[in-house]
């Protein structure tokens, strides 16, 4: 039984970019039919793609991830961390107090963080009850964890690419999603705190931050045509973006002719404001 094509996802067209310039890519979702139907799609483009499970807000889910690359292609060259949460939704001033501690995770011991051979990766299932998803532990916590966990072994390769996938969000907060613009703002100072540690070890760090992009993930932002246009016209944008508009920035930053970018965010926003 073919699995149901997959609708458009900015983690899928990153792995079939990186995919279709020649990684060998191990990609991942929370969810088992998912990942199925990610690889499915595309073998059958003739990408060399492997997937697992894994819920990267899990330390023993990255570790797995890690472990599947390395097992799977003998080594990390590449690292994309594009996971996201977002369980609020709504003003940021009615956020009440339990709404912000799904924002800040409370005081944990973590393993390092999943890497990526030329690919992005993918998180595994734990068996042990989650707690709630709290944004900041998916959105920031887990990404620095993967990085932690990924350098080790691009320094054995002679250095790699990392590109995080933050957010115009968190330059420009969206309506009704300012906890989440503040997680994604924080990936933006993760990414300046680490790269001239990783610059050192001959990994290049950068980040992307896409605009409002046509998934299912902003489909609250765009779904309702009223809603749609008054978000466009605020964001001063034309169109909405496209996975593939996010993913061809992605390649480039991983690839040899990104070798002189380090500590950037590159935004991809359709002419949206993020900065002077």
């Amino acid at each position: 039984m073919t699995p149901c094509p997959l609708p458009p996802r900015i983690g899928l067209a990153v792995a079939a970019g990186l995919a279709g310039a020649g990684a060998r890519v191990v990609l991942s979702s929370r969810r088992a039919p998912h990942v199925e139907a990610a690889v499915g799609q595309l073998r059958a483009q003739g990408l060399e793609v492997s997937g697992v499970v894994c819920h990267v807000g899990q330390p023993h889910s990255r570790q797995g991830l890690i472990q599947k690359a390395l097992e799977t292609y003998g080594g990390i060259d590449i690292l994309v961390s594009n996971a996201a949460v977002n369980p609020v939704f709504g003003p940021a001033l009615d956020a009440d107090e339990a709404a912000w501690e799904k924002v800040w995770p409370r005081p944990l011991s973590h393993a390092p963080f999943p890497l990526g051979h030329a690919h992005p990766a993918p998180p595994i299932f734990n068996p042990t009850p989650p707690r709630p998803p709290k944004i900041f532990q998916v959105n920031v916590t887990a990404a620095a964890m993967l990085i932690k966990l990924v350098v080790p072994h691009m320094e054995k390769r002679g250095g790699g690419a990392i590109v995080v996938v933050s957010s115009v969000a968190g330059y420009l907060p969206f309506p009704a999603l300012g906890p989440y613009s503040v997680s994604k703002a924080a990936l933006l100072g993760l990414v300046k705190a680490l790269a001239p540690e990783l610059r050192a070890r001959r990994v290049r760090l950068n980040a992307v931050a896409p605009g409002l992009v046509r998934t299912r993930f902003s489909a609250a932002l765009w779904e309702d045509e009223a809603t749609r246009q008054r978000v466009m016209s605020s964001m001063g944008i034309e169109r909405l973006g496209t996975p593939s508009d996010v993913a061809e920035v992605v390649t480039f930053l991983c690839s040899p002719a990104a070798a002189y970018v380090v500590g950037e965010t590159v935004v991809v926003a359709g002419g949206a404001p993020s900065r002077l």
